[in-house]
């Protein structure tokens, strides 16, 4: 009997260690799904960024803002219908609880690039910075689309 406990015991304790090696890690980063900047037209100087940001992590995501080499400014706006009046605003901070996600679509919650330091055209990748209330700053690869 005690033969059979102790092989029930060793049995438990190496399943137990192969769920725990096979566990997916944790991430540590937001990502931005679905990605895209429109391209611009020569001349233009104001375009926007869409996709979806979501907080993968365990922590909440304290945003301050965005920016970007290839702009002069990028901010964060929201688009909100008041009273039958479309209106834009700045959103000069977001908080995104862990699971949480921020919807940028047209229409809505959208980055807006300022000041292209080149010419925005199809199939050019731009990279994003967003900034945290905890000086972190995660990069995310956006490519530049014609929609």
């Amino acid at each position: 009997m005690k033969k059979l406990s102790l092989l029930v015991a060793q049995a438990v304790l190496a399943l137990s260690l192969m769920v725990a090696c096979t566990a997916e890690p944790v991430p540590t980063e937001p990502s931005f799904d679905n990605s895209w900047i429109r391209s611009l037209p020569g001349g233009m100087q104001m375009t926007a960024g869409f996709g979806t940001l979501n907080n993968l992590t365990t922590e909440t995501i304290e945003i301050e803002g965005f920016s970007s080499t290839a702009f002069r400014d990028v901010s964060l706006h929201r688009t909100e219908v008041i009273d039958g009046v479309s209106s834009m605003s700045e959103v000069r901070e977001y908080t995104l609880a862990p699971g949480e996600r921020l919807e940028m679509a047209p229409g809505g919650y959208h980055l807006m690039l300022m000041g292209p330091l080149t010419n925005m055209t199809a199939d050019q990748i731009v990279t994003l910075d967003l900034h945290t209330a905890d000086g972190r700053v995660f990069h995310f690869e956006v490519p530049v689309e014609k929609r």
